[in-house]
């Protein structure tokens, strides 16, 4: 990790997150462009995902992706509604790690009742060291890039269909 680097969790439904996953970006506060432009290249990024699917899927409370934020500037990309902002972003492999184990190890959530309120904003920026503990148990080797690769599935999820199964 680098020692300039900000960290940041991005709030998403995990269905959002896997769509973000296969086309290589992340969207943030339901696509307005201020929270993208917090984010630098380099910077390290993890979704955690309050429910399977937006808006009222079953509870989920897991970090579902990690990466780290690819060279360039957020961009506009248009949904055929409207113009969402992205920021393009090299997914690393990982495993959904569900929040609660880890509620009294992360400098964010110790010693909250109320720990979902942490991720209310869409973007919340994390400790180096929240980072770290998150990127362990995903499992997902982060390393600032250099063995940063994409992949095709979702933790153990392959089909849409299956997310109901991975998440319950």
């Amino acid at each position: 990790m680098s020692d300039t680097a900000n960290y940041w969790a991005v709030t998403a439904s995990a269905d959002h997150a896997l769509r973000g996953q296969r086309e290589g970006i992340v969207q943030a506060g339901h696509g307005k462009d201020a929270p993208l432009r917090r984010m630098q290249p380099g910077d390290g990024v993890v979704i955690y995902s309050p429910r399977t699917t937006y808006p009222d899927g079953p509870p989920l409370q897991a970090f579902t992706l990690i990466g780290r934020v690819a060279d360039g500037a957020p961009y506009q990309h248009d949904m055929g509604v409207t113009l969402m902002w992205r920021r393009s972003v090299v997914w690393q492999e990982a495993r959904i790690a569900a929040i609660r184990p880890l509620l009294n190890e992360l400098e964010i959530t110790r010693g909250l009742t109320s720990w979902g309120m942490a991720f209310r904003y869409g973007l919340t920026k994390l400790s180096r060291a929240d980072f770290a503990k998150i990127a362990k148990v995903n499992r997902a080797g982060f390393t600032g890039g250099q063995n940063s690769r994409r992949i095709a599935r979702y933790g153990t999820c392959t089909k849409e269909e299956d997310l109901e199964a991975v998440f319950t």
